[in-house]
């Protein structure tokens, strides 16, 4: 149970949700409008979700395993049946998504690092979870459907995050470029960007490369450099949150055909201090809707939906690495641009952000005792 406090009693909702009481408390700064209970801890945890339907939610390990915690019951279970992974650097079991149809198909979509030759990929594969006992699932089935084009000697800039599309068609995947940079500007290869694909992990039609053959055809945007967040708005517009060098984190607003400049163009600069030309009206390249200098080193991202933060509704909630800190956005897709409202310190690295269906924010911490907060406003 790590942590955490005995198993919470929780009140349950008409919508299947649920509300978790007790926890330990998190002490934050005075000035925080909300305030945060700790519950379990992993061990180097990357993403977390919630189970459509259900509320329970299910958090990727990066060593290669899977956890589920029910905040109804306080029960902590264990899944099974995950792929084998390259445990390196930033590689592991990274990102979970819930399949559009999941309370028919049970499908559940996970990435991860593997090994391949001298070298490793970033792959995406799906399988159906069965969830038979209370404190055990399993993944049936798993079989990877995509992986990166090309292996690569570092164990970094993965990306892998996932996102299916608001209209329940498509998969879109972003695919790091892996710390070689000049990838990211050649469309022979699928790094660098995010990709386009149907469910079944095969290129999407109507892609704006699909004349270029494979990879290309998966392209859907590209000039891109190590992607952590990948969501849609409630206007269903997608948003990508992306790592810089030396300064220079971005938020990009995720348009077909276009490139976002890295490396040619960067608002940081190299390790090594050397100049990367800022990005310019005439560059040629989209333009971040905001960048950050010094970086945030962004973990994960979550749209606010719900009616405990009344006033937050259709904001960016981040949760940051380097800052140890949730910032808080408002985001105009129209006149491509965001603007950080807040932002609350918190006393560890934050690695990923998830609403839960009762409307609290649910954060997950990074390192090897990683603790699963729940955060509600004050009183």
């Amino acid at each position: 149970m790590g942590d955490s406090a005995p198993a919470p009693s929780a009140s349950a909702q008409g919508d299947g949700s649920a509300v978790a009481n007790g926890g330990t408390m998190v002490e934050l700064q005075s000035t925080s409008p909300f305030q945060a209970a700790a519950y379990e801890s992993f061990n180097e945890p990357w993403a977390l979700a919630f189970e459509p339907g259900t509320g329970t939610i299910f958090i990727t390990e990066k060593p290669g395993t899977m956890k589920f915690y029910n905040p109804a019951t306080g029960t902590l279970g264990t899944v099974e049946g995950m792929p084998s992974v390259a445990y390196e650097g930033q590689g592991g079991l990274g990102a979970l998504a819930f399949a559009p149809d999941y309370a028919q198909s049970r499908m559940i979509y996970l990435s991860w690092a593997k090994q391949d030759g001298e070298g490793t990929k970033a792959a995406v594969g799906r399988g159906t979870l069965v969830c038979e006992q209370a404190d055990s699932c399993y993944v049936d089935g798993l079989t990877q459907i995509w992986e990166q084009s090309q292996a690569m000697p570092r164990p970094g800039h993965y990306s892998h995050r996932l996102a299916f599309s608001p209209d329940g068609q498509y998969l879109f995947v972003a695919s790091g470029d892996r710390q070689a940079q000049d990838p990211a500007q050649d469309l022979e290869n699928n790094l660098g960007s995010v990709l386009r694909l149907n469910l079944d992990g095969t290129p999407a039609t109507g892609n704006p490369f699909a004349d270029r053959g494979s990879p290309t055809d998966q392209v859907w945007t590209y000039g891109q450099r190590n992607i952590l967040g990948l969501e849609f708005d409630s206007s269903s517009n997608l948003w990508a949150l992306e790592h810089g060098p030396a300064g220079g984190d971005e938020l990009n607003l995720v348009k077909a055909g276009s490139n976002y400049g890295w490396p040619t163009r960067s608002n940081g600069e190299n390790y090594n201090g050397d100049p990367i030309p800022d990005h310019t009206p005439d560059d040629g390249f989209a333009k971040p809707a905001i960048s950050w200098t010094p970086v945030i080193a962004p973990g994960g991202m979550a749209f606010y939906q719900g009616g405990m933060f009344s006033d937050w509704q259709g904001q960016l909630l981040i949760a940051n690495l380097r800052t140890q800190s949730i910032s808080r956005l408002t985001v105009n897709a129209g006149a491509n641009s965001a603007d950080e409202a807040a932002r609350y310190e918190f006393p560890r690295r934050l690695r990923d952000i998830a609403v839960s269906p009762d409307g609290s924010i649910w954060v997950i911490e990074d390192g090897d005792e990683g603790r699963l907060l729940r955060i509600t406003p004050k009183g």
